[in-house]
């Protein structure tokens, strides 16, 4: 096989709580993730060297040294296996950069998801989780999809099963991503992480229907969020995003991840599609997106 392409969704936070720091330098969390349909692709020809091209609409902003998550996945996967491969990895981009829908992510696990096929190596699913656990703490939900509860670093998954299709708008500012400002100011709970509580509320999760979409408004904690605003400019200095967006209709608001976006839970797909539209063109948002989850992770197309 000389070419193999995979498709790799973006995700969103749907809820997200974060523990006291630990002596790795990390903080615990309860992180339920949800893919949704806003896909790169990943292709991986053969090559003597292991190199990555980049194109699409956020192509440049995106490395192509060695810091690129994609080079080091395949590397990895090389490491892994103990060999020496190589690869051409070509990225189609679609999921914004720095967006907080963890695209470097979802291009790692379409790098191993390809190199996996491209070099006959066949390992299985639970090999490329664990390599994909040391490369970050996104990239094993970027293989899966779906819904999932992350805990740990957010790596170790459980499968969150949900019922019926849930329309999302993702309304993009221009900016790159808070992470380090935010997690310096993160408070956790007095008492360390409230992961019963937590877990309890992702449980809960919606399973379709106008009145299940409510509690996700009403039942949405997000404990990032204060912190969030406050790595932020003040409030006056910038479009009050959420609160257009909810005024629009939208049955949920929330910020996802560590970028500058905000995600809005839309009634149905006609709903989502006038939501996106009426932020550009009041210029509340830079860009927005419709999409709709949960789709599947890393995918041979």
């Amino acid at each position: 096989m000389s070419s193999v392409t995979v498709r790799v969704p973006a995700k969103v936070n749907v809820q997200l709580s974060v523990g006291p720091l630990r002596e790795d330098g990390y903080h615990d969390l309860v992180n339920v993730f949800h893919a949704v349909s806003i896909f790169d692709e990943v292709v991986a020809k053969e090559s003597e060297g292991i190199t990555v091209q980049v194109n699409g609409k956020w192509s440049d902003q995106v490395p192509t040294d060695d810091s690129n998550l994609a080079i080091r996945a395949a590397r990895a996967l090389a490491k892994h296996a103990g060999r020496s491969y190589g690869a051409e990895l070509v990225i189609h981009k679609s999921i914004p950069v720095a967006g907080g829908m963890a695209g470097g992510s979802a291009d790692a696990a379409g790098a191993l998801v390809a190199c996996n096929e491209l070099w006959g190596l066949g390992l299985p699913m639970d090999d490329l989780m664990e390599i994909a656990g040391d490369l970050g703490s996104d990239v094993p939900f970027s293989l899966i999809g779906g819904t999932a509860v992350g805990t740990g670093r957010g790596e170790q998954l459980s499968e969150l099963p949900t019922g019926g299709t849930f329309h999302w708008v993702f309304a993009l500012a221009n900016g790159g991503s808070v992470d380090g400002q935010r997690v310096r100011r993160v408070r956790p709970a007095p008492g360390g992480l409230r992961r019963r509580r937590a877990v309890a509320d992702a449980q809960r999760l919606p399973h379709g229907g106008a009145r299940h979409r409510r509690r996700v408004r009403a039942r949405h904690p997000s404990e990032q969020r204060p912190p969030a605003r406050r790595a932020q400019p003040p409030p006056r200095a910038r479009p009050p995003t959420l609160e257009s967006g909810r005024q629009h209709g939208a049955l949920g608001a929330i910020v996802s991840g560590s970028g500058p976006t905000c995600a809005f839970l839309a009634i149905d797909a006609t709903h989502a599609r006038d939501l996106a539209h009426s932020l550009t063109t009041t210029g509340t948002a830079h860009t927005a997106v419709a999409a709709h989850g949960p789709v599947h992770g890393a995918t041979l197309i």
